[in-house]
């Protein structure tokens, strides 16, 4: 995610991080700022201890990708790690989209 944050930020990718607690010390905002930090992760994570974000995409595993278009629409999504290659040529195409 760092590296698809660093190549495409400039065309207009917008990388969220949804942190969906599985520990009670990650319920913490303290715990999060510092796991981003040390993890040098720039793009903005969203805490979401409620499970709220979760619930609303209907996620079961982790971790899941989601990539949305320009539109808002769900267009790709990935569950697990893996399929690096496919998810940037999604990647690619939909920053090649124009925006109606």
């Amino acid at each position: 995610m760092r590296e698809w944050d660093y190549a495409y930020r400039d065309q207009g990718l917008v990388v969220i991080g949804n942190h969906y607690p599985e520990f009670a010390h990650e319920h913490d905002l303290d715990n999060l700022k510092e796991a981003v930090t040390n993890f040098s992760i720039e793009y903005a994570v969203a805490q979401d201890n409620d499970g709220k974000t979760w619930r609303a995409y209907k996620n079961r595993y982790w971790p899941t990708l989601y990539l949305i278009d320009k539109e808002g629409r769900i267009r790709y999504s990935h569950i697990g790690e893996g399929a690096y290659e496919e998810t940037e040529a999604m990647i690619q195409t939909l920053l090649a989209e124009t925006y109606p």
